[in-house]
């Protein structure tokens, strides 16, 4: 497990004072977070607090208005969702948005940047490496999307996001809807992206998988960070969980 701090992880991603609007509405009020290499952060909180709106700042899908996103010690605030992408940052958003009429296959093929695998890569994603993780992707490969269940819709957004080859991978939202033994399937699988080598900021209603996940924890409150601590500094602080979690 990463460590951090004076001595610990080096900072991949940084977040200073970002600021988001939904026209007058300030959704994002002075937001600051990191995360480290190799490191899984859980963003988490009651519905409507911002924290998908923060992926999505990230991401380049909602306009920053202040602040600073630093990737990897690049600037990528304000930057279009496809440079931030070409970055090395990944998004599995909360609706999936696979496509419905594509198989399987095409719609992991659609997450390659430039359309073609760097085969001499060996950290690469292939469809090869990708069936290895997702074993139910491939009994489907060739299924529409329109026709998978829940959960491998699921698995299937993710591994799209994968073919990208991200070393950052926001992750909103991905056990809702799903049953108990899925939602134990999806966390096995975050666990073991983050094993080999990938970092993730994930938003997640469920405590017990964000818990058993994370390494640190931010809780938000409506548009601001409330608590910053270590999954066991949360679990000793009862008042932080009442105040940001418990409805």
């Amino acid at each position: 497990m990463p460590t951090w701090g004076m001595g610990g992880c080096s900072v991949f991603l940084e977040i200073n004072d970002l600021n988001t609007y939904y026209g007058p509405s300030h959704v994002l009020q002075g937001i600051s977070l990191t995360v480290a290499k190799g490191e899984i952060v859980a963003l988490l909180g009651r519905n409507g607090m911002g924290k998908s709106t923060t992926l999505k700042t990230i991401m380049g899908l909602a306009k920053p208005k202040s602040g600073q996103v630093v990737f990897q010690g690049n600037s990528i605030f304000g930057n279009p969702p496809h440079k931030v992408s070409m970055a090395g940052i990944g998004y599995v958003p909360e609706e999936r948005r696979i496509f419905p009429n594509l198989s399987v296959e095409d719609n992991l093929l659609i997450g390659v940047k430039g359309g073609v695998i760097d085969q001499s890569n060996p950290d690469a994603w292939t469809l090869e490496k990708m069936y290895e993780v997702f074993p139910s992707l491939k009994k489907r490969r060739t299924n529409k999307g329109a026709n998978l269940s829940g959960g491998e819709q699921q698995m299937l957004a993710i591994g799209r996001a994968l073919m990208g080859n991200p070393s950052l991978l926001l992750v909103d939202e991905p056990t809702e809807g799903l049953a108990p033994i899925i939602v134990e399937a999806v966390r096995d699988i975050l666990a073991e992206i983050n094993k080999m080598g990938v970092s993730i900021l994930l938003v997640e209603h469920n405590l017990n998988v964000a818990m058993s996940l994370a390494h640190r924890v931010y809780l938000m409150g409506k548009a601001h960070i409330g608590f910053v601590g270590t999954v066991k500094e949360l679990d000793n602080n009862p008042d932080a969980r009442a105040q940001y979690l418990e409805v």
